[in-house]
């Protein structure tokens, strides 16, 4: 649980994990770990520092972490069953599965890679965890494995067999090995379908770097449909408190939403940005390519259910947390842009 602070709070009388957080150095997962060490857990990191963004920026995002005597890393790729079965060598009480190439558009170009990473390398920590008697697994899914459909919000039973690009296929296709392995070997596993996640620290390549970076620099920004598609922006403090809500619960197997549950078109989003920034944007407008979907939206209510989950930070004020951040760490230009 969050407290007013902030920071992420244990139940009264609950012990300390032990966590394996995997891609430790990214966005998400470097905040998780730092979130999950602030409450007392011990943490094995494990991260491949891959160049698909830069690996200094990485190791920027890791280095507070490993001041701290509860923190360890292992630098590897979990597509490597070796690294994979190293990782969860100490037993950890439960997987947080952050790791994955991300990115819609970049799938496109590169399903072979996807697969690699996203399919065989979560098979690999599966079976690594089953071979070491780990009994919990929380992993990092997508809101992209709906794809493009008529019936909002999205729901968790909703249809997921029609995705877009190879990304949120491999996203599916990892959702599918946990329940084989919760039904083959008693494992639970929790998949959690992120919305658009957004916040300090965030990705160069994620739509709220590229609107900033491009709104300071007087760069040009794309938006598809005339700035019509709508998503659902979720602010990383909120997504963290369903991820460790999940890791304290073991639920069997469960898949879970965690978004905001109110998209807002990507036109408005540019504003706001324009008036935190006070700076006018320069818009380019493009047709959406057949990967985009045209709106993302969560129903969250069994996440509010089962994990207590309370989204609390509106697009405006995570902007603007973001845009605090931003100015502060002073990051090179990025380059193409992803909702997810």
């Amino acid at each position: 649980m969050r407290r007013h602070d902030g920071a992420y709070a244990k139940i009264p009388g609950e012990a300390n994990l032990k966590i394996l957080v995997t891609g430790a150095a990214g966005f998400i997962g470097s905040t998780l770990a730092g979130a999950l060490l602030g409450r007392g857990d011990e943490v094995v990191g494990l991260d491949n520092f891959n160049d698909y963004y830069s690996p200094a920026r990485k190791r920027a995002n890791i280095a507070p972490l490993l001041r701290n005597p509860r923190f360890r890393l292992i630098e590897g790729d979990f597509s490597d069953p070796a690294i994979a079965r190293d990782a969860v060598a100490w037993k950890p009480a439960a997987i947080a599965h952050i790791g994955a190439m991300g990115s819609v558009r970049y799938s496109v170009k590169n399903p072979a890679l996807f697969v690699q990473v996203n399919i065989v390398g979560t098979a690999n920590l599966l079976e690594a965890a089953r071979l070491a008697g780990v009994p919990h697994f929380v992993f990092a899914s997508t809101s992209s494995v709906y794809g493009q459909t008529d019936k909002i919000p999205f729901v968790e039973g909703d249809p997921t067999d029609r995705p877009l690009a190879p990304y949120p296929a491999s996203k599916k296709a990892g959702e599918i090995m946990g329940y084989a392995y919760h039904n083959m070997h008693g494992m639970s596993f929790t998949a959690l379908r992120f919305f658009n996640v957004y916040g300090p620290k965030g990705r160069p390549d994620m739509m709220p770097y590229i609107v900033t970076d491009s709104l300071v620099h007087g760069k040009e920004i794309t938006l598809f449909d005339a700035g019509a598609m709508r998503r659902d922006w979720t602010f990383v403090g909120d997504i963290l408190e369903g991820v460790i809500a999940a890791i304290d619960k073991p639920l069997g197997y469960e898949i879970i939403n965690l978004g905001r549950g109110e998209p807002i078109d990507m036109n408005a989003f540019v504003h706001i940005a324009e008036e935190i920034a006070d700076k006018k944007a320069i818009i380019r407008v493009a047709p959406a390519p057949a990967s985009e979907p045209k709106v993302t939206f969560a129903n969250v209510d069994k996440a509010r259910r089962l994990l207590a989950y309370n989204p609390r930070v509106s697009v405006r004020e995570g902007l603007a947390r973001f845009w605090e951040w931003y100015t502060k760490e002073a990051m090179a230009p990025p380059a193409t842009a992803s909702t997810d």
